[in-house]
């Protein structure tokens, strides 16, 4: 049995597939700057702030690849 819910994210599929190239791209820029807008109100941080503390969160736990070890030296 199929929910609304899966009603919807059909007919979104369907209607993502039916855009252009430069629409989905333009649709992926604008979904990146309304999450980092959300991202930023949430943590009371200005756009720039919330772009560093996105990025600083990324490299937590990562180890720096063998290359940059190298490059350190």
């Amino acid at each position: 049995m199929r929910s609304v819910a899966d009603d919807l994210k059909q007919q979104d599929r369907e209607r993502v597939a039916r855009l252009s190239p430069e629409e989905r791209m333009r649709l992926a820029l604008e979904l990146g700057e309304r999450d980092l807008a959300l991202f930023c109100a949430a943590q009371g941080l200005e756009r720039g702030e919330g772009l560093r503390e996105i990025r600083r969160r990324r490299q937590l736990g990562r180890l720096p690849s063998a290359v940059m070890l190298e490059s350190l030296k």
